[in-house]
Order: structure tokens, then sequence, then C-alpha cells
């Protein structure tokens, strides 16, 4: 494979590779616990962009639960953010160079 060819495919990856962050910047995971009365939303960078409660969770005496939902809730949209980036970043295939196999 000569050089150019070889770069041409690299600026290739290179390309799909930024698309993809941009993609999972932009995109929105949702978890929730309870039967939907806590749900979270997190940013493709796993930040926490928004929390809902529902009343009836709201308890006093029992903040454990509370806590337990919310952690449901957040570790649900990890798990689905987790699995989208690795869908995403899995599609972008780099070249073989020679003498190497290509890999993903």
């Amino acid at each position: 494979m000569n050089m150019n060819a070889m770069m041409k495919q690299l600026q290739q990856v290179q390309k799909k590779v930024m698309a993809a962050q941009q993609e999972m910047e932009t995109a929105e995971f949702a978890g929730e616990a309870g039967g939907g009365k806590v749900a979270v939303v997190l940013t493709g960078k796993g930040d926490l962009k928004s929390l809902k409660l529902d009343k009836s969770v709201v308890d006093a005496e029992d903040v454990e639960l509370l806590e337990d939902l919310i952690l449901t809730a957040f570790h649900q949209a990890k798990e689905r953010l987790s699995a989208q980036s690795e869908a995403i970043m899995g599609s972008v295939k780099m070249p073989g160079l020679p003498g190497m196999g290509g890999f993903r």
C-alpha cells in the first residue's frame, strides 16, 4: 500500500471518529426507576442533565429508598450511554497497515 493511499484512509477514519464523537456529545440518555417515579437524563459526556422525582418517592422516613432509586436510574442511563458509545465507535474501522492486521 502506498503512503498516499494510507494517509487518505487515515484521514477518512479521523473524520468518522470526529463525527462519532460529535454524535455522542449531542446525544442524551435517559434512565428511570420506581416505575418512572425517578428519572435522569445524561449527556453523551456522562454529565447529569436532569433529575425528576415524583413527590411520592420523597419520604423523610425512607431516604435510603430514594437514594437507591436515583442510583438505579443513573446506572441505567449510564449503561445506555456506554452501549451507544461502543456501537458508534465500533463502527469506525481502522485500515490495515502493511505487516499488521486491520483493527477496530
